[in-house]
Formats: structure tokens, sequence, C-alpha cells
């Protein structure tokens, strides 16, 4: 039998249904690697039990004749910020070690109904909030790939670096992931994965760790632009209970896929030819610019004006939600409580949070604090939100001359593990390609372009029109096909 862990999502499925393999054998085959693959830290929390158990429904279904849905058969690796009800959810955090809710988020339950079993809880930064997966309270994540002539641990990305590491590896075929300023994106080109943000509002955020309201959104991280887009179709849709979920029909974004771009416009933004950004990304941003001409697309040169700007305002906009969302760890509810012997209400506070929160996380609320605070709200925070709105504007202008726009995924490849931990500064500006279609709430994806001259993959990024995943998709399919990417890292766990 072929190896059952090689196959992505539509093989799977495909497969299953029509009785090339069972689900049980498909559930076997990955909670295997699963266990040979400890020594990536991927996983927090493992659930065999779980994958089995949907995988038997999925076959009893199939032997019943009853209709099986686009998930069917397949195991996943939910991000430990989706709440599962009745296993441990943390979001990688002490301070909520321990916690196992009583529900189940909507994107996750989703998922479930399409017939998707679960892998395991994966690891991430605490609260989303890293672009290395090295805040983890559970311990860094290390990337499959390895840097040639070296065997030093490469970062997977973050915040869904136990995502983009599991799919790379082949110990699960996709995984949900989720996106505040390019945690799905980035750790997707770091580990030569695909990987999407749907429009803000596509997908339910109710039942996932708030890190920024206003810019968190689930989405999926798999090894094709078709598995994406089947998974995408299984996670999104409206929900009543999160108020910013959007009342739209959910398209079949997999049927709808189509590599022809004729009579599409591509556009090239000059700002994002950045300072810093190294060699073999700009060469890979050429390269893709031709890929699309030869899909049929038109390229052109714009202006996003505002772009220098918005990494500052997201820095200041997204700690000032979660000064806010984090407000509510506090020792008292659930979670982690730390009462010293003789402590009064106010010690517990501060104790507990001491105790549960990591240093990036502290950071980051005491960033927000101070930008929200009496005297400086208006000098910070008023004005990031005026810098958002005219980032948003100034993709509203672009999209008037084009349908796309082509831009890197991140400015450099993926480092190793330490190197950009002693500063935070340096560890943002990860993020400075990604950030600006996060603020606008707009659709995007990274997809796989080259392999560099360190053998390490780059990433190229889609964005598109509200609402407009379709374009994205398509536009990354072309890619996908003239990139013809096919590298995977060479074993070294087991």
């Amino acid at each position: 039998m072929t190896d059952l862990t090689q196959l992505g999502v539509k093989p799977l499925r495909d497969g299953v249904a029509a009785g090339d393999f069972t689900a049980r054998e498909a559930a076997e085959a990955f909670n295997a690697a699963v266990a040979d693959a400890a020594e990536l830290n991927a996983f927090i929390v493992t659930t065999p039990d779980h994958a089995l158990a949907a995988a038997d429904k999925v076959d009893a279904d199939r032997a019943a004749g009853k209709p099986l849905g686009p998930m069917a058969g397949v195991p996943i690796g939910m991000k430990d910020l989706f709440c599962t009800h009745g296993v441990q959810t943390t979001a990688a955090s002490h301070i909520l070690e321990g916690f196992v809710p009583r529900y189940e988020s909507t994107v996750s339950q989703k998922l479930w109904d399409a017939g998707a079993g679960m892998l395991g809880k994966l690891n991430l930064d605490q609260f989303a909030m890293g672009s290395s997966n090295e805040t983890s309270h559970f311990g860094n994540v290390a990337s499959p790939w390895r840097r040639e002539g070296t065997n030093a641990a490469m970062s997977p990305g973050g915040s869904s670096g136990g995502s983009s590491s599991a799919v790379a590896a082949r110990i699960a075929p996709a995984a949900t992931g989720t996106d505040t300023g390019g945690s799905i994106r980035q750790p997707s080109a770091f580990t030569g994965i695909c990987g999407i943000k749907p429009t803000y509002g596509r997908c339910s955020r109710w039942g996932v760790v708030a890190f920024a309201s206003s810019l968190d959104q689930a989405g999926p991280m798999a090894r094709s632009v078709e598995d994406c887009a089947i998974m995408l179709g299984a996670m999104a849709g409206f929900d009543p209970k999160d108020a910013t979920s959007l009342k739209l029909d959910v398209p079949d974004w997999a049927a709808g896929l189509d590599a022809d771009l004729t009579g599409k416009t591509v556009g090239i933004p000059r700002e994002y030819r950045m300072e810093g950004t190294d060699a073999a990304i700009l060469e890979s941003w050429e390269r893709g610019k031709q890929w699309l001409r030869d899909a049929g697309a038109k390229i052109v040169d714009i202006s996003l004006p505002h772009t220098k700007y918005a990494l500052p305002a997201y820095y200041i906009i997204a700690p000032a939600e979660a000064s806010s969302n984090l407000a509510r760890y506090d020792g008292v509810r659930y979670g982690l409580r730390d009462l010293p012997e003789g402590a009064g209400l106010q010690d517990m506070y501060a104790e507990t949070r001491e105790a549960g929160f990591g240093d990036e996380v502290k950071r980051r609320i005491l960033i927000g604090t101070y930008v929200l605070s009496a005297g400086f709200y208006d000098a910070y925070y008023t004005q990031a939100q005026k810098v958002r709105t005219l980032v948003a504007r100034d993709f509203e202008q672009a999209f008037a001359q084009c349908d796309l726009i082509l831009a890197p995924t991140t400015p450099t490849a993926s480092f190793p593990l330490g190197d950009k931990s002693d500063d935070p500064l340096a560890m943002y500006l990860n993020d400075v390609f990604a950030v600006p279609a996060s603020l606008a709430g707009l659709p995007a994806m990274s997809v796989p372009a080259v392999l560099n001259a360190d053998g390490l993959p780059l990433g190229l990024q889609l964005v598109g029109r509200p609402f407009d995943e379709q374009g994205v998709l398509n536009a990354g399919l072309a890619i996908e096909q003239r990139a013809g990417f096919t590298a995977q890292p060479e074993k070294w766990w087991c």
C-alpha cells in the first residue's frame, strides 16, 4: 500500500470514498507518524482515540451507503488556540494549563461534522504572540527543515509553528491555523506549505482563544492549494455566536479552482521592495511575476504608500486588544491560580499573571495597557487606527487598478531557533509583508515557490479583494503549477 502519510487532504478523502483504503488505516498511519515525531514538539497533546473514532464513523457511513463529508477520512492537527470539548486547550500558556473546555469551537465542530478527525492539539507561540514558535510554555517547535550543512534547529515560523511543522513533516495532512498579523502565511512560507487567511469574518472566532479580536482569523494550512480550498470550505460560514461573522454563502472554492488568469491584472507594490530583504526572496518574486504572466495575467506596478506605517500601527493595535482580552486571566474564573499564603486579592492577581504569562505576552500586555492609558490613548491608539484606515484605503485604491497583488510572504527564509529571541524588534520585522493585509482584513495566501541556496523554502504571497478567496486560490494554483515545488525535508526525527 502507498505510504498514506504522503497523501494530502484530497487524495486521502477520495481514496477512502473509493475504498482504496479505510479511514481507520489512514488514521493509524498518521497516529504512528505523530508518535515518531516527538522531537519536533509540534503537538502539546495527542488524541489518537479521537482520530480513530472519527475514522470508524466514516468507514461505517461508507459501508451503510451514507453520503460522506468533504473532509471524510482526513485526520488533521488542531492548533491549540481552538477550544475542543473534553480536550485540554492552553493557547500554549501556563495560565491555561489544565483547562478542559466543555464546548467546541465553531470551526473545529464544522471540521468534525465534515468528517475530519483530530490527531491532537498543536503547539504555538503563547496566545499566538510570536513569529518563531519560541514563546510556548511547552517548549520550542522545531522545523522539519534544516539548513544545508548544519544540524541547527530551525524556526517553523509563528504563531502557527506547530501546524506548519506537522504538515511539512508529513505527520498531518493538514492543520488549522490562525492569522492575526501573518501567523498562517509566515510559517507556511518557512516550511514550504500552503496557507490561506480568508477575509476577516469568513471563519467564526467563537471558541478561539482571543489575541486581537479585530484581526484574528482562522484558516487552513495544507500541502496544496486545492487542499486549502477544500478545508476552507469546511471551516467557513456564518455563525450567529460571532458578532463579526460574515452572513455570506460559502462558495465551493475547490470546484471553482482555475489556473487560467487570462484577463486578470496583478499588482506589484513598489513599497514592498524593502531594505534588508534577502536577494533570494526578491529573485523568487521576479519568478512569481513571470509565472503569473505565463498563466495569462497582466503585471502592473502599484503603490501602497502607507505600507511603512503598517507594522508600527499593528504593534499598537494588536497589543492594545491583547491587553483587554487577556484581562480575563486573573486566577478567579478558570486556569492557573497562584495564591501565596496570606495574600490578598490584588496579590493573587499579580502572582497569577506573573507566573502564568511568558515574557512576550507580558511585553505586549504592557505595551497595550500603556497605549490605552489616559494621556496616551489619542497619541498612540487613535493614531494607529487612523493609519489602519489609510492602509485599507491604499488597498482599495490599488484594487481599482488590479485584481490581485503579488508580494513576498517574508523578508527572509527561516532562521535558527534562538537567533532573534533576544531582539523583539528584529522578530517583529518578520511580519512586515504580512501585516498590511491583516490590518485591511483581506484574503491572503502563501504558496511555496523555490528553495534558496541553503535548501530552505521561500514563499510568495497573494492578496485579494474582500471576499475574493477564489481569486487568491486561483492565482495560488497558477504559481503552484508553474513552480512545481515538490521538495520535502529530509527526515532526521524519529
